[in-house]
Order: C-alpha cells, then structure tokens, then sequence
C-alpha cells in the first residue's frame, strides 16, 4: 500500500440533483444519493461563499486547495443559462476563499463549446461518471454513453490542462469483478488526476430495485465488495491516482432507502485493513521466521482490522502475532519483528 504525501483538500460542495440528466441509470435516485431535489438558485450559491469566507476570515485561513464543487448530477446538461448564473455566482470569490471550481457530469456532455465555459468561469477540475467500460454493462445499466465517449472526453478535458477526475461503480448489473478490474485498468490509462470507486447500493424506486426484488440482480455483500475494491485502490494508488472517495457517502436518506447492497460508512478502512493483511502474509511467506509487524501508530487500527480480524487471520500461521504502533515507520509501511 502506498502512502501518498497530499495537500489538504476541502470542497464546499452545491448539490444540483438530476437536473439536466437525460437518462436514468439503473441504480439511479439521485434524491436520495444527494439528500435534496430542489435545483440551488445562484443566489443560494453566493450566501453558500459568503458565509464560508467570513468562517474563513476568521480563522485565518487559505484559499488554496479549497474548490467550489457542483455535484448530484449531470452539471454540463443542465440548462445553459442556469449553469451560467450557478459559475457567476462563484467569481467574486475565486482567489479568496476557493482556488477554483469543481464539477461532475456525464462523459457524453462534454465538447470544446462547454469546456470553452468551464474555463471561462474558473472550472479546475470535472469528474466523469465513466461507471463502467464495457459496453455491454453501460447498455444494461441504462447509462446511455460508450467507453468511447469516456475515452474522447477525459481526452478533452486533459488538452484543456483541466484536472481530470473519474468515477466508476464495481457490483453493476451484469458486470464481474474481472470486468471491473478492466475498468478500472482502462479508466487509469486516461491518466486522471483523482477516481472516486462506488460499490453498487440498491436503492428503493430505482430499476435496479425491481430487479433485485425479482431475483434478477445479486448485489455484492461489503465483504465481496471490500475484497475487489482493496485491489482496485492498491492498483490505482500505486500508478500514482489519488482515490477520493471509496463507497458512497452515509446519509439519513441513503439509509432509509437501502435496499440491499455494499454500503458501510467504514468501507474505505475495511479495504486498507485488507491490503495490510495481504502485505503482512506476503513478508510471512518470505521469511517464516518474521514473529510480528510494525507500522506507523496512525495506521495500527487498519492493519490489526476490524475487530482484530486480521490478528486473527495470522494467528492461522503464526503462534502469538504481534501488530504493534512504532513512530519509526512511515505511514503506509510494514517492518517486520523476528
């Protein structure tokens, strides 16, 4: 597992939910994903900035690595004039309380013209929900774009020195952890700066509901879903992509519309405890004589693993394992103990 040194990073973010979405995907009730359905006025966003830089003021902090972001849903196919007026809203404060503005959208909504806007109106980052890159999987999950057209947009995007961020969903109707796999290879050939990794939730009035109700969909279980996802972060971490969010946010509203599927607010901690197990049992295998493991004391309850699992899971081959808190090692290394 690699450590990776980054800035800290804050978004303030504008839910603006399922406006402007032409389709809608399989898994999709963006309400309850986002909390809200009302569309923000301009206005809301400018209240939203001012009161942020006075709280920002106050404790004398710094813009930087602090971004403005517009998500819920597809913010390049909503209206062009209230998309306009959302951006208008966030000048005044560009350079002093935000570096810049973030957005999500569709890979099929983007072309030069709009990129010609974002970077008008002081856009810095856009993350495409790519979800998937097989084809097959983005026609049964109702998605509406192609792997192509995920291709031809990060592609833009990057021309546009813009950063560029990506999304994708593992446990999709009709996928397989191979083919997330591949997903995920094909999506960091794009080279993005950021992937945000979503394990498929069944939620209540969406289609994937009607499917899983009718014995159509089997949705991961968290375990199935930590397995795969803990490869795919190791993967991705160590070609350098920074991943942002793994599994989606636990709200009250997700919760009352849970159906079945991986959701765990701890999902993200529950693949890092098993990438240090995998690494733990590689340097056993190597050397039989290692009788413990060290690692930095921030990391101590990832590597022991939720309620000790992974103690227990060395107890199979070691005697008395020992995981112990040493300063010493840097964050995101093991040393081993003979």
């Amino acid at each position: 597992m690699t450590s990776q040194s980054k800035p800290k990073h804050a978004n303030i973010a504008v839910f603006v939910p399922h406006n402007g979405c032409p389709h809608t995907c399989s898994f999709c009730n963006q309400r309850t994903i986002s909390g809200q359905s009302a569309q923000p006025a301009a206005e809301e966003v400018s209240a939203i900035l001012a009161a942020d830089l006075e709280r920002l003021t106050q404790r004398g902090g710094s813009h930087r690595d602090r971004e403005l972001a517009f998500f819920g849903g597809s913010f390049t196919a909503i209206d062009r004039e209230y998309m306009i007026s959302l951006l208008s809203a966030a000048q005044p404060y560009i350079g002093r309380s935000i570096s810049g503005i973030r957005c999500s959208t569709r890979p099929d909504c983007i072309d030069g013209e709009i990129l010609d806007i974002l970077q008008r109106y002081g856009v810095t980052a856009i993350e495409l929900g790519a979800q998937s890159m097989d084809d097959r999987v983005l026609e049964l999950n109702h998605r509406g774009h192609t792997a192509a057209q995920v291709e031809q947009a990060a592609a833009l995007i990057r021309e546009r020195g813009i950063e560029l961020g990506l999304q994708m969903m593992t446990g999709l109707y009709g996928d397989t952890d191979e083919g997330a796999l591949s997903t995920a290879h094909r999506l960091a050939a794009l080279q993005p700066a950021t992937m945000r990794i979503y394990p498929t939730v069944v939620l209540r009035g969406t289609e994937l509901a009607r499917l899983y109700e009718s014995g159509q969909y089997v949705p991961q279980t968290v375990e199935q879903a930590a397995e795969l996802c803990s490869t795919l972060l190791e993967q991705l971490e160590s070609r350098g992509i920074r991943v942002i969010r793994l599994g989606l946010h636990a709200s009250e509203d997700v919760e009352h519309n849970y159906l079945a599927g991986a959701y765990h607010p701890a999902l993200r901690e529950l693949c890092q405890s098993r990438i240090y197990l995998r690494r733990m049992l590689a340097l056993l295998n190597e050397n039989s004589s290692i009788t413990g493991f060290a690692v930095h004391p921030r990391e101590l309850s990832k590597a022991l693993g939720q309620r000790r699992s992974n103690v227990e899971e060395l107890r199979r081959r070691m005697s008395d394992p020992a995981v112990i808190a040493d300063e010493t090692v840097e964050p995101g290394e093991i040393r081993a103990i003979y």
